[in-house]
This record gives structure tokens, C-alpha cells and sequence, in this order.
């Protein structure tokens, strides 16, 4: 039923992003996940990830954000569920702006960017943990974002910068 490399099984990559790469195109290509409404991300072991599809009111978020970055910015995308090859497998930012440059370089075929957009933006649910999200600040910092930020169920935004270990007042890329 699953496409998935099993760890025992996995050949060996030069490198994560690879090994990404590769379970998320067994993935695509799987009917079994192809049909299911679910999110899915990988885990480092290539393992699938699934969480239920968020609440109305979270995708509405995402899109007003994308939307608003597509309106400050310039030379780039917004872009929404966004796949990512991270340190830890693939990880999906709710929204993102990416430098057309950046996309250039990092695109794959399989739809998974093999660096971190500028901007990643996650937007919390209540069944987020505060260690997940810390989880997934470093893990797009480490993959290159520049700025990572989260919006709350209530719409405040806090934003971090890679450059500062501390929560910013406002955004570099995007001040306004």
C-alpha cells in the first residue's frame, strides 16, 4: 500500500535532500496517498506524516497572508502548502514568498523545493506544541529561510530573523 522507503531498506544517499527527493516521488506516485484530503510531510526515516486538513479559518489565514505578501513584495511568489526538504524530511510551510532566483535554483521535479523560501510562514492551530514549532523554525532556518514567522489563531504575527535568536519587532524582507 505504501510507497515508502522503509529505513531498513533505504539505500544510502549522499544526502538527506536526496533521500527526500526520493520517498516524496515514490509518494506522488502512490494512488493510496493521491486520494486521501489529508497533509503530508516525511519524517527524516522517509516515513509519512499525515494530519487531518486544517480548519476553514486557517486556510483563509494562509491565503490573506499570501495574498498580502504578493501585494508588498516584489520579485517574487507567495505561495501556500509549501513541500520543503529539510534536515528532518519534508515539511510543508503554510505559506511562503520566494524570490524568483531562489525558485529557480531550488525547484524539483517533484514539487519539493530543495532549499527554504525566504519567507516561511506557519500559521498555529490549537493542536500545535510549542516544540513543534520551534521544530520547524529551526529546521527552515537551517534549510535557508531567511525569516520565518508564525501567525496566531488570533492574527498577531511574530516574526524571527536567522540573523537574531530572539523574536524580532518586524520583518526585514517585508517591513510594511
Amino acid at each position: 500500500m505504501s510507497a515508502v522507503l522503509e529505513v531498513a531498506n533505504r539505500p544510502e544517499f549522499q544526502d538527506q535532500t536526496t533521500f527526500n527527493l526520493a520517498v516524496w516521488e515514490k509518494i506522488l506516485a502512490d494512488p493510496f496517498y493521491a486520494r486521501l484530503e489529508h497533509r503530508i510531510e516525511t519524517n527524516a526515516h522517509g516515513q509519512v506524516l499525515m494530519s487531518p486538513p486544517p480548519h476553514y479559518n486557517h486556510g483563509e489565514t494562509q491565503t490573506d497572508i499570501a495574498l498580502l505578501l504578493t501585494q508588498l513584495m516584489t520579485g517574487g511568489r507567495a505561495l501556500t502548502e509549501c513541500p520543503i526538504s529539510t534536515s528532518r524530511g519534508v515539511r510543508a510551510a503554510d505559506t511562503v514568498w520566494i524570490s524568483y532566483p531562489r525558485r529557480q535554483q531550488c525547484r524539483h521535479s517533484s514539487g519539493v523545493l530543495t532549499r527554504a523560501p525566504e519567507i516561511c510562514v506557519e500559521v498555529l492551530s490549537p493542536s500545535n506544541t510549542t516544540n513543534e514549532m520551534l521544530e520547524k523554525k529551526a529546521l527552515y532556518f537551517e534549510a535557508g529561510a531567511e525569516e520565518v514567522w508564525f501567525c496566531s489563531v488570533e492574527g498577531e504575527m511574530a516574526f524571527y530573523l536567522a540573523t537574531a535568536p530572539d523574536q524580532a519587532a518586524r520583518s526585514l524582507l517585508c517591513p510594511d
